[in-house]
């Protein structure tokens, strides 16, 4: 697993496939293996690159100063260490703000832009979910309690019709080896309160977003008038883990859109 320093912090990244660079920005309580049922969609179009974002995975040390401004110009950093050139940016949910912020201060190194499961807006109700989320974590109940609390707000409903679908979600979290500590987890959340959404039209590169009918954490209601005139997908069966509940569209969404914008 390659790490690079930089910015006060060491930070681990995996890297594979052949092609284009495509930068993979993880969202809320998330690192680099979330992307997991896409990467194997995107590997024979791109070099898929998947960072752990400051207070995540294996990137250290967990309580380095954290803030949407810190988190993307770890990517530009990361990305210019790399030296592969402008890339191709997925980002989801806070992934998404992060992209943007990347985007607005560092329009060198992006390509296209694509926003999934977020759009430049901060719900305040999301916030106080996060911290009330973090509050049960915090006390005596059970570890599985709140990844309960959690996965409504992250899947379709299709899901928990899906028998032991669940469960078997819950059992992988608890057993990831490096899953975002309580500690580390009101770090990041901390940054997200910080967070002032940034202007779409400081944007110099192709940008599209990809909602989720049925995101509970990001209504396609809320968010579409946002985006302003920015093309706008609405994937239909899929939860805020877009990329979870619909691999393939997202996949084909974001190889069409880089098809079209670079020819």
């Amino acid at each position: 697993m390659p790490t690079v320093e930089h910015n006060g912090i060491t930070q681990n990244y995996e890297l594979s496939g052949d092609g284009p660079p495509l930068l993979l920005v993880a969202g809320m309580m998330s690192d680099s293996a979330s992307w997991a049922p896409l990467v194997p969609l995107l590997e024979p179009h791109f070099t898929v690159i998947r960072p752990d974002n400051r207070t995540t995975g294996q990137t250290l040390p967990w309580d380095a100063p954290a803030s949407v401004g810190h988190f993307a110009d770890d990517c530009a950093a990361l990305l210019a260490r790399l030296d592969l050139g402008p890339a191709h940016i997925l980002g989801h949910s806070l992934g998404g703000m992060i992209s943007l912020r990347l985007a607005c201060a560092h329009p060198q190194a992006v390509r296209t832009l694509t926003l999934a499961a977020a759009a430049p807006l901060r719900l305040e109700r999301n916030v106080a979910l996060f911290k009330a989320l973090l509050a049960i974590r915090q006390s005596d109940a059970a570890p599985h309690v709140w990844l309960h609390a959690l996965f409504p707000w992250l899947f379709a409903p299709a899901i928990y019709e899906i028998e032991g679908m669940v469960e078997q979600a819950t059992v992988a979290s608890l057993a990831y080896p490096y899953a975002q500590s309580a500690d580390a987890m009101a770090h990041q959340i901390a940054a997200l309160d910080g967070y002032v959404p940034d202007a779409l039209d400081a944007v110099q590169c192709p940008i599209q977003a990809l909602l989720a009918a049925d995101d509970l954490l990001l209504p396609v209601e809320l968010a579409r008038p946002t985006l302003g005139k920015v093309p706008t997908h609405v994937i239909a069966q899929a939860g805020h883990s877009i990329h979870w509940d619909a691999p393939d569209a997202v996949a084909e969404h974001l190889r069409r859109f880089i098809e079209e914008t670079q020819t």
